[in-house]
């Protein structure tokens, strides 16, 4: 049980009304504060939403844009607001690979952490088939599990509608991308596994596999989209928390072969030798990512 949820309560947000969060400063682009409450009868907590428009979006105003959903939103854009100080360089890796015309421009929209993190991102249907003193464990550990299934809803049926109203989007799955790191992975993978129609493409970055020691791997068996129509990008490093990642990415990765995706067009899965579980690693290797799921 040592290895369950291990370390997963990095990079939460304080508990503040919604004005009290600072704003976000980013260096290119800009970045447009949302407040987007989830409706009544939805368990997860308020929390801000930062929109990053890419330049030239108030010039050409015929043109859409892909959208790319990303969590853990105050890590993204501003150090000064990051958990360790350093962001993931969103917005300097956006306009860089847009400028060298190596990916399609694109929004970004950073959804804020809460001080029920695990409870939002870590998938939930797995861990309702824990055995009871499992689960006895861990809900006196963190509160409260179940959680995830109404971020979900909250970001499909709620904040997903509101971004493709409020600006110009390709509101399309192809064009409709979700991405997080460590349990951010998790719930990147959870979310389109769960509704494949909404979300065509999933960044997993140094997904915590071990949560759940595992767990989400049987889930992930059996609810796999076929593919053919959505991608899927996952990597980890070999320091801190990312070097007990290997042994269940193989395991994810054979999962993805016996499924039928192809390496390399609808799947890709990419080891960093010396890299460590941060917001500093995840900046030095963004533009993998964005280049496999926004590629031109």
């Amino acid at each position: 049980m040592k290895t369950i949820l291990l370390g997963l309560i990095f990079f939460m947000a304080t508990p503040q009304t919604l004005t009290d969060f600072p704003l976000v400063k980013s260096a290119t682009g800009k970045v447009v504060r949302l407040s987007v409450p989830p409706p009544d009868g939805n368990q997860i907590l308020p929390r801000p939403i930062d929109v990053w428009l890419p330049p030239g979006y108030g010039q050409d105003t015929s043109a859409h844009y892909p959208v790319l959903y990303m969590h853990d939103g105050q890590n993204l854009f501003d150090s000064a607001l990051s958990f360790i100080g350093v962001d993931w360089g969103v917005d300097e890796w956006m306009t860089r690979l847009i400028n060298e015309g190596k990916i399609r421009p694109a929004i970004v929209v950073g959804i804020w952490n809460s001080p029920e993190r695990v409870a939002d991102y870590m998938p939930e249907k797995p861990v309702k088939t824990l055995n009871r003193s499992i689960l006895s464990e861990l809900f006196k550990r963190f509160t409260d599990l179940n959680k995830s299934d109404d971020y979900l809803k909250y970001l499909v049926f709620t904040l997903k509608p509101e971004i493709d109203r409020q600006f110009r989007t390709m509101p399309d799955a192809p064009n409709t991308i979700i991405m997080g790191s460590s349990m951010g992975g998790l719930i990147s993978l959870y979310a389109m596994c769960e509704y494949p129609a909404v979300f065509g493409s999933a960044g997993c970055v140094s997904t915590h596999w071990p949560a759940a020691d595992g767990l989400v791997l049987g889930y992930l068996k059996t609810n796999l989209p076929n593919p053919g129509y959505n991608r899927w990008y996952f990597d980890f490093g070999t320091e801190t928390l990312d070097k007990d990642y290997e042994p269940f990415q193989v395991r994810a990765d054979t999962i993805m072969q016996q499924a039928g995706y192809q390496p390399g067009k609808d799947w890709i899965t990419l080891k960093f030798e010396g890299a460590d579980h941060s917001e500093r690693s995840w900046n030095k290797r963004l533009d993998n990512p964005l280049l496999f799921l926004l590629g031109r």
